[in-house]
């Protein structure tokens, strides 16, 4: 297989909003024939998998505005600009959780939708304790979830954790849980 080499003639903002900005690009094929592509591009993410003392896994549950319902995930948010990865995921955890990270470990990144946006996520995993009481913004609506890794991977086949990025990060993280 080789890899055809695609130009970009030209990019712009179309519109911009504090968290994302929808992008188009004018690009040249190898051929010479033109193209256009339209894309969402992030400062990145960040995703928490918090573990307790005793092993059980904390989760949220808000509600999601574009699906209509509710979901059950991991902690995570945006990439502030002046923030480092581990600052964003740290702040994360405590807005949303209460819970401060007695050791956070960075374990992968992935792209959820490598064709329509620009949004690099990155995973890690918390062991945390002494939880306080959440800080989240005013538009988020949370409730914690605490669940044994056996149950999380239940709520997965039951589909009751929906969200692709809970179940890409739960893919990294999953084997250092589960041993069968």
């Amino acid at each position: 297989f080789m890899s055809k080499k695609i130009k970009k003639k030209s990019k712009e903002t179309i519109h911009k909003n504090p968290w994302s900005e929808y992008k188009h690009d004018v690009f040249e094929y190898p051929d010479g024939r033109g193209g256009n592509y339209y894309y969402l591009e992030t400062s990145g993410g960040v995703m928490v998998v918090p573990v307790l003392p005793d092993g059980r896994i904390i989760l949220v549950q808000q509600y999601r505005y574009l699906a209509g319902r509710h979901s059950v995930e991991f902690p995570s948010g945006g990439i502030k600009q002046e923030m480092t990865l581990t600052q964003a995921a740290i702040l994360e955890l405590k807005e949303e959780t209460g819970y401060d990270a007695d050791e956070l470990i960075s374990v992968g990144e992935f792209e959820p939708s490598r064709g329509l946006l620009k949004d690099r996520i990155h995973i890690f995993v918390a062991q945390v304790s002494g939880g306080g009481a959440p800080t989240h913004d005013t538009t988020e609506d949370i409730e914690i979830m605490v669940r044994y890794p056996d149950e999380v991977e239940a709520l997965i086949r039951q589909n009751d954790i929906w969200d692709g990025e809970t179940m890409a990060a739960w893919s990294l993280v999953r084997h250092q849980f589960i041993t069968n």
